[in-house]
């Protein structure tokens, strides 16, 4: 079964005065001023947003935003900021923003909208119900939508209420246009990928990625490996990585995973390529870096990016790949130091004519960062890093899942 199989897309649904509930993924990086200082998982939803306000619908969008505790303040966590930009994105369209995503406020403001007006509720996470899944908290989101669409991938790994219990409490639900293209891209990845197929992981624990790679054995011709994650790989081959950082009890998984990939088990070999020269400095601060082999990193020092040999030796692999995908940073590339190795393989992935997919988080902001148009000429910079993950290892999406089948009673 595909896995948009059996769910109805936002073209499919009636949106005419309706109340229809978006559920986004806002969950954008604030700056110092408190204002959006990346929006880009705004201007992914605008498409959803515009067609439904162009189809004559009433907008209601719900989010989180960070990690808020109850009972504190968490006024630094409001979407206010969120529903600005937002309203400077869709040139100056007010977003009503009640003071709380359920309740009477909520219901007033919805009430109050007409055709082709926005609300933007709350923090769900205000509500700690909103974690828990609870179908109370559900129901009472409920009472503010007539129809249901997720558009927020980077959430639809997660059980949660807006995501899970609620869509099955509106017989009318879909999928919105940002969901439908994060589904189908990496989708191309799980069934029959064009070959040679490259990925290239990076990160800074294999621990977070041990599903992910055992996934990638069964379909990947290349798995290059880079960031702080190669370390605990170059351990597990004998090489002394002086102060890196390293895994110390997932050495012996680290062995397994390269006898796997060397010796065929499960009947495929993978070409599984470490860095063969990194960028070492004593500190995390420091100003500047050296390129050494990894036989010969000094005692005291840190490897903090890939080097210029292990870059060409990466890049050699995009020339005939036909699939590549791209999960984890090569390094600290937030650092200009240590920003070369990551930066590079992000231009090379480029230029290369492969079906060339970003999988979310650290990485797709690697790739912004890396400047010029290179972000452009990626074929799918996905908005969900866990989800992307959780999608590769073949788990099922319960955000996906609750889109299917019959509705519960409300």
């Amino acid at each position: 079964m595909g896995m948009l199989d059996g769910v109805l897309t936002i073209d499919e649904l009636t949106l005419q005065d309706r109340r229809v509930f978006i559920r986004v993924d806002f969950n954008c990086p604030l700056g110092e001023d408190g204002s959006v200082s990346d929006d880009t998982r705004i201007r992914e939803a605008l498409p959803t947003i515009k067609k439904v306000i162009e189809k004559g619908g009433r907008v209601i969008l719900a989010s989180h935003l960070g990690r808020p505790k109850p009972g504190k303040d968490n006024s630094k966590l409001s979407l206010e900021p969120v529903g600005a930009r937002l309203s400077e994105l869709l040139d100056g369209i007010e977003v009503h923003l009640p003071d709380d995503c359920i309740g009477e406020a909520a219901r007033r403001v919805v009430r109050d909208l007409r055709a082709g007006q926005i609300c933007l509720l709350e923090n769900l996470r205000f509500h700690a119900e909103e974690e828990k899944d609870d179908d109370g908290f559900a129901r009472k989101l409920a009472e503010l939508a007539d129809v249901y669409l997720d558009d927020a991938f980077g959430a639809s790994h997660r059980a949660h209420a807006s995501v899970h219990a609620l869509p099955r409490l509106i017989a009318e639900r879909g999928a919105g246009y940002l969901l439908t293209k994060e589904i189908k891209a990496l989708s191309k990845l799980l069934e029959a990928p064009e070959k040679p197929y490259v990925a290239i992981l990076g990160g800074s624990k294999v621990s977070d990625k041990i599903e992910v790679i055992e996934a990638l054995l069964e379909r990947v011709d290349v798995l290059l490996v880079g960031g702080a994650m190669a370390n605990t790989f170059l351990a597990a081959r004998g090489v002394d990585v002086a102060a890196s950082k390293v895994e110390s009890d997932k050495l012996p998984l680290a062995r397994t995973i390269l006898d796997k990939a060397r010796s065929g088990r499960g009947g495929r070999t993978v070409e599984l390529v470490l860095p063969v020269d990194v960028v070492v400095a004593r500190s995390l601060d420091a100003a500047e870096g050296t390129v050494v082999d990894v036989a010969a990193i000094p005692a005291g020092t840190m490897a903090l990016d890939i080097g210029p040999k292990t870059v060409a030796l990466f890049c050699k692999h995009f020339a005939n790949a036909k699939t590549i995908l791209w999960n984890g940073p090569l390094g600290l590339f937030e650092k200009a130091p240590f920003s070369q190795g990551t930066f590079g393989v992000a231009a090379a992935i480029a230029d290369s004519k492969a079906f060339s997919v970003i999988g979310g988080g650290d990485s797709a902001a690697a790739v912004v960062a890396a400047g010029g148009d290179i972000a452009s000429r990626i074929s799918h910079i996905s908005t969900g890093g866990g989800a992307s993950l959780e999608l590769l290892e073949g788990k099922k999406l319960p955000g996906v899942e609750a889109l299917r089948g019959a509705s519960l009673p409300t």
